[in-house]
């Protein structure tokens, strides 16, 4: 399965930038998007930075993420 994750830029160059989520911090390309900022959210798919996202719509989906992988590892304690 293929996920895409919604990363916030922490620095940006001339074709990549470094971008975080939950501490961890990769390098995306960001030869796909236009004007690329230090605070904007991207979502990253397969180190490929594919679209620029609103802070809002960012937060809520790292939200419905963390929930289904805190749902996944209750699962996993109880089997």
């Amino acid at each position: 399965m293929c996920v895409a994750a919604p990363m916030k830029v922490v620095e940006v160059g001339e074709y990549s930038c470094v971008a975080e989520i939950d501490g961890v911090r990769k390098s995306a390309s960001i030869i796909a998007l236009e004007e690329v900022k230090v605070g904007d959210y991207i979502m990253v798919h397969a180190g490929l930075a594919i679209s620029k996202l609103d802070p809002a719509s960012a937060e809520e989906t790292l939200r419905l993420m963390r929930e289904i992988v805190a749902t996944e590892k209750r699962n996993d304690e109880i089997h």
